[in-house]
């Protein structure tokens, strides 16, 4: 059984940068392409940032391109999403995901909740 934890989300001025933080277990993690989306309330998930397996491709959506950036490190089983320059329309619950293909997530975490005040 695969899980996925995340955690570093909380309450953050505008402009700030956290860094989120997604540990898998029950498999090897270098086996899977990473995901993180998001889910603004009253919203419909959506995707933020993949890289694949080694950590050499990385894709981000147009609205996170440039103040985001998906990294992992394999030797820990851990995919971090770094959040600079963050902007209210950023509140959302940050979801980790992890799929055998990159863009096609097979298994979730519960999600961790970013609140970006003005």
């Amino acid at each position: 059984q695969v899980q996925l934890v995340e955690s570093g989300g909380g309450l953050v001025q505008a402009g700030g940068s956290p860094r989120l933080s997604c540990a898998i277990s029950g498999r090897t993690f270098s086996s899977y392409a990473m995901h993180w989306f998001r889910q603004a309330p009253g919203k419909e998930r959506e995707f933020v940032a993949t890289i694949g397996r080694s950590g050499g491709n990385t894709i981000y959506a147009d609205s996170v391109k440039g103040r985001f950036t998906i990294s992992r490190d394999n030797a820990k089983d851990t995919v971090y999403l770094q959040m600079n320059s963050l902007k209210p329309e950023d509140t959302a619950v940050y979801y980790c995901a992890a799929g055998w293909v990159v863009g096609r997530p097979d298994y979730w975490g519960q999600g961790t909740q970013v609140t970006v005040s003005s």
